[in-house]
C-alpha cells in the first residue's frame, strides 16, 4: 500500500470513527441540548451525497464509509429532534438501564 492510500485510509477510518463517541453519549445521557440541528442536517445530506457520488463512481470505500458516517450522524440528528419521552425510549433499547 503506498502513503497516499494509507493516509486515505486513517482519514477514512477517523471520519467514520468520529461520530461514535457523540452518538455513544446521547444514548447514556439522552442530552442533546447543545447540537444544532441545522449543522447536523447539512451533515447528513453531505454524506448522502458523498454515498451517492461513490456509488456513481463504483467506489466501494467512499460508499462504504460515507454509508456508516450517513449512518452514525443521521441517528444523531434524529435523537436531536426527536422528543424527550422517545429519545429515552431508543437509548433504553440501546443501552437497557441496570
Amino acid at each position: 500500500m503506498n502513503s497516499v492510500a494509507v493516509v486515505g485510509t486513517v482519514a477514512a477510518l477517523c471520519s467514520t470513527i468520529s461520530f461514535v463517541p457523540q452518538a455513544w453519549r446521547i444514548v447514556r445521557t439522552r442530552d442533546t441540548g447543545a447540537i444544532s440541528p441545522l449543522t447536523y442536517s447539512l451533515t447528513v445530506t453531505g454524506f448522502a451525497l458523498w454515498t451517492a457520488y461513490g456509488v456513481g463512481l463504483g467506489e466501494w470505500s467512499l460508499i462504504a464509509t460515507n454509508s456508516i458516517c450517513f449512518v452514525l450522524s443521521a441517528f444523531i440528528l434524529l435523537m436531536t429532534l426527536l422528543p424527550w419521552a422517545t429519545k429515552d425510549a431508543v437509548a433504553d433499547r440501546i443501552d437497557p438501564p441496570s
